[in-house]
């Protein structure tokens, strides 16, 4: 939480881990550093900067907020050992954090992160120079990490096409850090809060249809739209609209992504997913041979495998998705592109598209509830579940149970409901998929009235 555990003081001494751990692990003593639109940003990066330069490290630093794939981007561009990120992500406005982006242009690993905290001192006890003298002696530079990002899109997307199918775009930036970009890449969309608001007027920007009621209203009422694009608060992560701004999930984004990928544009590898997605992703990798495998939830466990392996799409339920061709790296506004270019191409729209992949895998609905309750209620209901108490879930009955990252019991007829802690905020998830909105829904319900009554 900013100006509680979120100091000055703390990101000064978790920059200065991070130098040593640069510094023990490389000769080409370079990082990049960005920070989103959060507020502080600007003061913690360059407190960030004045320790990298303490220790004779190269700090290239972006004049305004810039987005985590433009962070990563610019990181493999410039040939830096480390990018940092101060950023949240899709967490609250009060939340702030110091993302750690390797070499390849991806996260850096468990561990080598696990190796920075190790570092981390109790205090600092020393003094650095001012950051206007470190910029006076070249060791830290002023770069342009958002054209680098510009240019890159540009030379791999077909945005003529995209401009030429007249289709109309709307984009939700949720007063994040994609906000810029996106009205140099698609000036003729419509924008909606695209403007400074470090507070993000209160809301947390994570892209999920609760999150974008005024962005689905304002689609249903243009009647114009063909499809909204919403990214999160540092835009690694995704959130799509239909033409009735109805919210299409990360499950079928992936789903769209492998066909294109695969089906149109002829690309191969494997398709690397979090415990949490839908298993419709198993389904249609083996209805076109593709390899697949599941992993943690953390896109970090993704990128392990992307950096290691012929991979064609990471992606997670919480809207973090990679693909071949870019960087080992979440990013909303690459992957939203993707699908208006494939709209662009074929002619389809959203729901078109949408149909092709029911085709193959068959309808089906994903939901999640997230409950904020007691700890000590949540970590009786873990214990349960690690216990095997529960055999079913009201007129639900587990056949089988997987722990992968929480504890997914499939219910059969390819159904299932997932119980987890989030990783980041005090709050117990509850995840389920079924072949319609309407029985996820009932399986969410019995869920929960199954662990509250157990609990």
């Amino acid at each position: 939480i900013i100006a509680d555990s979120y100091t000055v003081e703390n990101v000064r001494r978790v920059a200065h881990a991070t130098s040593l751990w640069c510094i023990q692990n490389s000769t080409n003593l370079s990082v990049v550093i960005g920070y989103d639109c959060r507020f502080g940003g600007e003061m913690f990066m360059k407190n960030s900067a004045e320790i990298f330069a303490y220790h004779g490290i190269k700090v290239l630093l972006s004049k305004d907020f810039v987005s985590t794939p433009m962070v990563s981007l610019a990181t493999l561009k410039t040939g830096s050992f480390a990018g940092i990120v101060i950023t949240a992500s899709h967490n609250p406005p009060s939340y702030n954090g110091f993302k750690i982006k390797a070499h390849y242009g991806g996260p850096a690993s468990p561990i080598e992160i696990d190796k920075v905290e190790k570092l981390i001192p109790d205090a600092l006890d020393y003094n650095t120079l001012s950051f206007e003298s470190y910029l006076e002696n070249g060791l830290i530079e002023w770069i342009d990490a958002e054209t680098m990002y510009f240019e890159h899109v540009q030379n791999n997307f077909d945005m003529k096409a995209i401009e030429d199918s007249k289709l109309n775009f709307a984009y939700d930036a949720m007063y994040g850090a994609g906000q810029s970009i996106m009205r140099r890449l698609m000036p003729d969309a419509t924008f909606l809060h695209c403007d400074n608001n470090p507070g993000f007027d209160g809301q947390a920007p994570e892209p999920i249809h609760k999150n974008l009621l005024e962005f689905s209203e304002m689609i249903q009422m243009a009647e114009n739209i063909d499809s909204g694009l919403a990214t999160d608060g540092d835009a690694d992560r995704i959130g799509l609209y239909n033409s009735t701004g109805e919210f299409i999930d990360s499950h079928h984004i992936i789903l769209i992504l492998i066909q294109y990928l695969h089906q149109f544009k002829g690309l191969n590898g494997k398709v690397v997913n979090s415990f949490s997605c839908t298993s419709r992703i198993k389904k249609m990798c083996d209805h076109y041979g593709l390899p697949q495998q599941t992993t943690k939830i953390g896109f970090k466990y993704i990128c392990d495998i992307m950096i290691e392996e012929d991979v064609l799409i990471g992606g997670e339920e919480s809207g973090g998705i990679a693909i071949k061709g870019h960087i080992p790296e979440r990013d909303g506004i690459w992957n939203g592109l993707v699908i208006w270019e494939y709209m662009a191409k074929t002619g389809k729209s959203l729901d078109d598209l949408i149909a092709d992949v029911y085709a193959i895998v068959g309808s089906f609905s994903v939901d999640r509830d997230d409950l904020h309750i007691e700890e000590e209620q949540k970590q009786a209901i873990i214990k349960a579940c690690k216990e095997k108490a529960y055999t079913s879930f009201g007129s639900f009955t587990v056949v089988e149970m997987e722990d992968i990252d929480g504890f997914k019991f499939h219910l059969g007829n390819e159904r299932w409901v997932m119980i987890r802690p989030s990783g980041t905020e005090p709050v117990l998830r509850i995840y389920a998929e079924s072949e319609s909105k309407a029985m996820t829904r009932q399986i969410l319900d019995e869920t929960q009235s199954a662990l509250f009554s157990k609990a």
